[in-house]
């Protein structure tokens, strides 16, 4: 296997001190500096002023109710096995009615989460939304392990459906089906 070398070029004296790239900086600092009446932002005012975060932003993982403050999630964890850090865990639970299940334990691991936005594509139920909160802290790593409740008050700040307009409600979708084939449901009875 034959190689090709690369000759570069020799450094001038100015370049090998980098004078001239510290006098270009400073140049900048003081051009800023002595910048008055700009409109230009140079520093945000942080946490008085917030980012302005694009439509596609994913930020942490909420959990949302439907308009009837009931859950959406039906513990299918499909959540739990798509996500590459192994982040999110589920407990199940039966539960009467309708829909045969839901979570008795459902944790994000805030530490281990990267925010690729899988768990929210795999949802069938459109109960795990990537919201638009980015601050995430806490004093020790249990802090940072958020619960069900947690994840439902941070949903809320997406508002019922997790503000998807005409979301399925799986309650509807399943006493329907149930009706097609013959099925008398528990609230029925």
């Amino acid at each position: 296997m034959s190689y090709v070398k690369v000759s570069r070029r020799e450094l001038t004296l100015a370049e090998k001190l980098y004078l001239p790239s510290i006098l270009a900086g400073l140049k900048n600092t003081m051009s800023h500096l002595l910048r008055r009446g700009d409109n230009e932002i140079t520093t945000m005012q942080y946490p008085e002023e917030k980012w302005d975060l694009p439509s596609y932003y994913r930020g942490v993982p909420v959990l949302v109710k439907d308009e009837d403050e009931r859950e959406k999630c039906v513990a299918c964890s499909l959540c739990e096995f798509v996500c590459p850090p192994r982040a999110i865990s589920i407990i199940p639970k039966q539960i009467e009615g309708v829909v045969e299940k839901a979570p008795e334990v459902f944790d994000i691991d805030m530490l281990r989460c990267i925010f690729c936005g899988y768990c929210e594509e795999v949802c069938p139920e459109q109960a795990i939304f990537m919201s638009k909160e980015y601050e995430i802290c806490g004093q020790t790593r249990e802090e940072l392990v958020y619960p069900m409740d947690k994840l439902y008050e941070l949903g809320k700040t997406l508002g019922t459906d997790g503000g998807v307009k005409d979301a399925p409600k799986k309650w509807e979708t399943l006493a329907r089906e149930q009706g097609q084939q013959g099925l008398a449901s528990d609230q029925d009875a």
